[in-house]
């Protein structure tokens, strides 16, 4: 497949309806993206995990954005990651003491969701790529809880504004994620590729939240594939990453606000596993596949 004919498809979000069809893609993507279909493959200057490629012309010879190689998962390995996926899916708890089958669970996601957006990286407008990989990652995520058991959607949810113990009204609220159990809301998230420019209103919602309904119980969490962007501009010899994940704010809104019931990533930035304030509330997205999204529909 060529990478105009993927890009054709990643385009296309009623092609992807099942998590089959992410993993469909990737596969098709893994198989193109060969030394021979690569202009070149550039080695990030300041953390070498983190590769970019530089497509052909027939990719306008743009760089994708980054993709951690500790993550990805190459085309010769792919096809048994995903049937290990597959089997985990349909009784994800039973994978809670398996670390590796946990590890394999987080990369595959990331691997899935980072080659779709690397073949829109190729598409000449920077802002369709983005919005097209911010709704397919959204879709991901719910078509994932919803193959382990979950029951999830999208929309609005109307919150009854409580005063003086009374509700007068309600106000309705847009979400990228609801969970719900016999239909009442049991948790609501976000789902974003990057925490850029999006990190003050997660927490924000959760407070005015809390606010209008007089509730300190309907858990808020947040899911995100990475933070990190390519610099560097077009000098070849100097492509690296930056951080996008906003330490300060993160930590402040946290202390001085309202922690959040769980923020995850696909990729985690080395500070995350360092900082006390932040080994706390962030961790990787199996956790929440394990562990976390049963506490919050309990």
């Amino acid at each position: 497949m060529t990478l105009s004919q993927l890009a054709e498809w990643a385009k296309d979000k009623e092609r992807f309806t099942t998590v089959a069809d992410w993993a469909n893609f990737c596969r098709e993507y893994l198989q193109f993206a060969q030394p021979e279909a690569i202009q070149a493959v550039i080695v990030s200057t300041n953390e070498h995990v983190y590769n970019f490629y530089q497509y052909k012309e027939d990719g306008n010879f743009k760089i994708t954005r980054p993709l951690n190689t500790d993550l990805m998962i190459p085309e010769s390995e792919f096809d048994a990651a995903e049937g290990n996926v597959m089997e985990a899916l349909k009784d994800i708890r039973s994978i809670a003491e398996d670390m590796d089958a946990r590890r394999t669970l987080n990369n595959f996601v990331y691997t899935c969701q980072q080659t779709i957006g690397a073949t829109l990286d190729s598409l000449p407008s920077v802002n369709t790529a983005r919005k097209l990989n911010g709704d397919l990652f959204e879709k991901y995520i719910r078509r994932i809880l919803n193959e382990i058991g979950a029951e999830t959607g999208e929309g609005t949810i109307q919150v009854p504004i409580k005063v003086e113990g009374v509700e007068p009204f309600t106000m309705a609220y847009q979400h990228d994620l609801i969970v719900r159990k016999d239909g009442e809301t049991k948790a609501i998230g976000s789902v974003k590729t990057s925490s850029k420019d999006r990190i003050d209103k997660i927490f924000i919602d959760k407070f005015m939240y809390n606010v209008l309904t007089d509730s300190l119980d309907m858990p808020h969490f947040a899911v995100f594939l990475n933070d990190v962007q390519r610099a560097g501009g077009n000098n070849m010899r100097h492509q690296k990453v930056a951080q996008t994940f906003l330490t300060g704010h993160f930590k402040g809104y946290t202390i001085k606000l309202n922690p959040l019931d769980g923020v995850y990533y696909c990729d985690l930035r080395p500070v995350m596993k360092t900082d006390e304030v932040l080994k706390k509330q962030i961790s990787t997205l199996d956790n929440l596949l394990v562990n976390d999204i049963w506490k919050f529909m309990e």
